[in-house]
């Protein structure tokens, strides 16, 4: 009876190790062109670690309504990939889990990426935590330039000095552009990409407390009038006005002399476009002092989800010094502050450029961002594509204001 007993108990045993040898698998969601860096680290996870996580790509303009959908449903993922500036509306809506303690008590806590902190903190506390950080800048043909007759080693530091170099450029002939800009109703491409001009200058499109639209400036209408100028001179190809993000890396074809990027390009130009000689400045505001656009996503955890202890692993090993290297490898810049300089120790060089842009960059913190800035028919979209293609600049800006002030109204 004993041996019978002592038998039965090693099987029972024998079959907890094996579950627990063979790990969880993590049901995780990313919007579409993530890029190689998420999608890297999961594959080093998955080598070295019994827990396994299932990357799903969801379309980027997709996501936000299908994850409310399935959260509604009871279908949501475990975790989420989200763009961070869409965390604080679905930490108010109750449906992330709350990290705080567990975040606080990282020892690199301090040192993570401040502005997806703030954009991942709601009412004192923590939902999302930064998985990849992004920042805007500035990129240049170095071939081009010096075909233009211009300084290949010389990055413009004013909008001037961008339209001119473009003017030059453009004088090449052909197919060959001094400028590009995703303007297609691609709100969230402009707000990546052009709102440095202004934040530069210390203006802004929405008041700090996210109540009042303050998009009607003087530095607003320089910007508007620098892009309008180049358009105007055939500087910026036709299908610029119609391109609503799909071609927003139209820099990798070689004949665009100059273009606002995200840093992830920097890591997609060299691994993946070698030919291309580039260099990388930040981005000048209308006065010359420069900004950039503190992006990327933040990690969130779907509420109640019964894998909580795989993902918070899954996200360790993204902030432990082997998943850092991975991400910056393939070109999302270092999350952790405390190791940045040896995470990019023997990568490109210009990988350093975004790493200081994060120290100028904003975040816009309201929980509408997605009526108000990256909805294609949304009031920022709009704006964006008519104050720079349509002859009525005037009514691009009056619409734009009333509109975004009536939608930050409403949801007050």
């Amino acid at each position: 009876m004993i041996k019978r007993l002592l038998a039965a108990t090693g099987i029972a045993t024998l079959c907890l190790v094996s579950a627990a040898s063979a790990g969880e698998t993590i049901q995780m969601w990313v919007r579409s062109g993530i890029g190689d860096s998420f999608k890297k680290v999961v594959e080093g996870y998955n080598a070295s670690h019994d827990n396994k996580v299932e990357a799903t790509e969801v379309p980027f303009s997709e996501l936000v309504q299908k994850y409310a959908t399935a959260i509604a449903g009871g279908q949501a993922p475990d975790a989420l990939s989200m763009d961070l500036i869409y965390t604080p509306a679905f930490a108010a809506a109750g449906q992330l889990e709350d990290l705080t303690d567990w975040a606080k008590s990282l020892p690199y806590f301090n040192s993570l990426s401040p502005s997806h902190v703030r954009l991942g903190t709601y009412q004192g506390h923590i939902y999302g935590l930064p998985l990849s950080v992004e920042t805007s800048v500035f990129a240049w043909n170095k071939d081009l330039y010096k075909k233009a007759g211009l300084d290949p080693d010389r990055a413009p530091t004013t909008w001037d000095e961008i339209e001119s170099n473009a003017e030059k450029i453009r004088k090449l002939g052909d197919d060959t552009y001094g400028f590009y800009f995703s303007g297609g109703g691609c709100g969230g491409c402009m707000i990546f990409t052009f709102t440095p001009l202004i934040w530069g200058a210390g203006a802004d499109i929405l008041s700090d407390d996210g109540k009042k639209a303050t998009l009607d400036t003087p530095e607003m209408r320089k910007a508007v009038g620098y892009y309008r100028d180049m358009i105007k001179k055939d500087l910026v190809p036709a299908g610029a006005a119609s391109d609503n993000g799909a071609n927003f890396l139209t820099f990798t074809n070689g004949k665009i002399g100059q273009q606002s990027l995200g840093a992830f390009a920097i890591g997609t130009l060299v691994t993946q476009h070698p030919d291309i000689n580039f260099g990388v400045t930040l981005i000048p505001g209308v006065n010359g002092k420069p900004s950039s656009f503190a992006g990327g996503d933040n990690f969130v955890i779907t509420k109640g989800t019964k894998k909580i202890a795989a993902v918070k692993d899954f996200l360790e090993y993204i902030y432990s010094m082997d998943g850092q290297k991975i991400m910056a490898k393939y070109g999302s810049l270092p999350t952790r502050g405390d190791i940045a300089d040896k995470v990019l120790e023997g990568l490109d060089p210009r990988m350093q450029v975004g790493l200081k842009a994060i120290s100028v960059a904003k975040t816009p913190y309201t929980l509408q961002f997605n009526d108000l800035i990256n909805s294609a028919n949304g009031p920022w979209a709009t704006f964006t594509n008519a104050a720079m293609f349509s002859d009525d600049v005037d009514g691009a800006f009056a619409n734009a204001q009333s509109e975004m002030q009536s939608i930050i109204d409403s949801g007050q």
